[in-house]
């Protein structure tokens, strides 16, 4: 493995900073994603909604007390201040929960694109590095033409190979992101009907 570092020229360290970031970074996410799918209470979010469209406002946040579903907590935010500004702390408080789930995914979304350049930057450099050897040996030395060209190849593959392990888990990462927007969405826009018919059959 050290010897393919060495081969494939000095780019490599990068590469190998850029993959470890990469490694780290999914590690987070999927210990973060299998956090929040275990605090999920699909029931509380019910038992919240149940209870507005009874009109018992103050039920509704109790049996919400201490949840860390992200729904719930969307929801309770949005009640508290209900009669203050209630959409506008549903949308703060969605877009406090959202943030969670977008960390990392810049960082990722950067690996994805900067890997091949730096792939590439390898390949250009080994290149020049082969081409000013062959200047300078003719073509007495042809291992030094294949040696360059294999640094230009390591370094090429190795930066694809950065950018395709990086882009699976950030598509999967994308896919809870999206999953966890239509559910805060979902369960807002349902306890703003509620709110709306309650006001409208006092």
């Amino acid at each position: 493995m050290f010897s393919i570092f060495q081969k494939g020229g000095p780019i490599m360290w990068p590469l190998l900073i850029t993959s470890l970031i990469a490694v780290s970074v999914v590690i987070e996410r999927l210990l973060f994603i299998l956090k929040e799918n275990r605090l999920r209470q699909p029931e509380v979010v019910e038992n919240i909604l149940a209870n507005v469209e009874k009109g018992d406002i103050e039920a509704a946040l109790s049996c919400a007390k201490n949840t860390q579903d992200f729904v719930a907590k969307t929801l309770v935010s949005g009640l508290t201040h209900r009669e203050q500004s209630f959409s506008s702390a549903l949308l703060h408080s969605a877009n406090q929960e959202l943030k969670r789930f977008n960390k990392g995914l810049s960082i990722l979304d950067t690996i994805i694109t900067l890997a091949p350049l730096l792939g590439l930057l390898g390949t250009v450099t080994g290149m020049i590095s082969a081409f000013g050897l062959l200047g300078n040996n003719g073509l007495d030395a042809p291992n030094v033409i294949t040696g360059g060209i294999s640094e230009a190849l390591i370094a090429t593959a190795f930066g694809l190979l950065v950018a395709i392990i990086a882009l699976i888990p950030f598509n999967y990462l994308n896919t809870k992101l999206e999953d966890a927007r239509h559910a805060i969405e979902d369960a807002s826009t349902y306890l703003e009907l509620l709110l709306l018919k309650s006001t409208q059959t006092r």
